[in-house]
């Protein structure tokens, strides 16, 4: 199929439609309100089901109701929508059900600005709920990716019977770029064994996240830390790296932020300039194994710099992956701030400059925290 220019909200809906998404629910938030506009109009047309609910509250309730009855179900929202739906989304994980979940981010905390950000990573990377779970989460940088993670979502959700969340700040939600969709996959007409759809001619199915004793609550504990083990172990760990030989300085990021890093680190390598790149894309399961072997594989590396848009929150999964063997440093911008390329090639100069070991440093002139 030919490319086409696609706004990254209709790229995220219409992929998912695309994947066999049956069911929609969820209430308009910027800046990810094109994507449910999108679906109030494809879904419809399609005979397919959408549903604008009174609340966050209750369309991830409406999700966690069509995902127990085996529906290739979705919802999208932007971060204090997703932080209102935080306890349907412990229920779902304690139910094992699938269900994907795109959050656009913006700047935060509180209500906010509807301004990009990336500071809902220790919220969706760290359990997404109250409980001892993850969600796998996905991190496109490029409408093509949004396409492409959406589509997988919906086949990681069902092979793990678990949550998958695409996130994306707000200028992959707006920006616009050309990009291939697939083809159109057919709706289901049987749904799976587990599933609660009646219990004519079969045992009946529960599905639940009530465990009120404390062996069954630890039996089901047990048996989702397995589940993410299996996850961890699957090879569904998936990364991005560019200039690693004979680079001094590695930049991390992702999503936007790693687009503007790449762009600093292209034009650095063009100058010969030791710079390399490392982008995560699944941010669950992290690659922590694969940047802890950064060092080992490319002894030439001798700082690792992170590049975020909020105060460094992937810096911490990092720097603990790293475990000491190289500095790893962080500079990012906060409040809905997009940094510029310029911005990443003068923190690489000055790490360039002096490897020295991390030192706090606060620059107030122009709103960067760098540590």
């Amino acid at each position: 199929m030919a490319k086409e220019l696609l706004k990254g909200n209709i790229a995220f809906a219409e992929a998912a439609i695309r994947a066999g998404c049956e069911v929609y629910f969820g209430y308009p938030i910027t800046p990810q309100t094109e994507l449910l506009e999108h679906m109030s109009q494809r879904m419809v047309e399609l005979g397919r089901v959408f549903l604008q609910a009174e609340s966050e509250v209750a369309a991830v309730n409406m999700v966690y109701g069509a995902a127990a009855a085996g529906a290739r179900v979705m919802t999208s929202s932007s971060s204090p929508g997703i932080s209102l739906m935080q306890e349907g989304f412990s229920y779902m994980a304690a139910s094992n059900v699938p269900a994907v979940v795109i959050d656009i981010m913006r700047g935060g905390p509180g209500l906010g600005n509807i301004q990009p950000s990336q500071s809902d990573y220790n919220q969706v990377t760290k359990s997404a709920g109250h409980g001892d779970f993850h969600p796998i989460v996905l991190a496109p940088s490029t409408v093509q990716e949004a396409i492409d993670l959406t589509t997988l979502a919906f086949d990681l959700a069902e092979k793990y019977r678990t949550l998958v969340f695409v996130i994306a700040d707000g200028t992959i939600g707006q920006m616009m770029e050309p990009a291939e969709l697939p083809e159109m996959k057919p709706v289901k007409t049987e749904h799976p064994a587990w599933a609660v759809t009646g219990a004519k001619g079969r045992p009946r199915n529960v599905i639940t996240s009530l465990f009120l004793g404390a062996e069954e609550l630890e039996k089901l504990n047990i048996d989702l830390q397995a589940k993410l083990l299996m996850i961890q172990q699957d090879e569904e760990v998936r990364y991005d790296a560019a200039h690693l030989e004979g680079a001094e300085v590695v930049v991390v990021g992702f999503g936007t932020a790693a687009r503007v890093a790449q762009t600093a680190v292209n034009r650095m390598r063009a100058q010969g300039l030791p710079v390399g790149l490392f982008r995560p894309i699944t941010l669950w399961p992290f690659p922590e194994k694969e940047i802890a072997q950064l060092p080992q594989l490319y002894p030439t590396i001798k700082t690792i710099l992170v590049v975020e848009m909020n105060a460094g929150q992937m810096v911490h999964d990092v720097r603990e992956a790293i475990a000491g063997q190289v500095p790893v440093r962080f500079t990012g911008r906060m409040g809905g701030i997009v940094p510029v390329p310029e911005e990443v090639e003068e923190e690489i100069r000055r790490v360039l400059t002096s490897l020295s070991a991390v030192t706090p440093r606060k620059e107030a002139s122009n709103g960067r925290v760098a540590l």
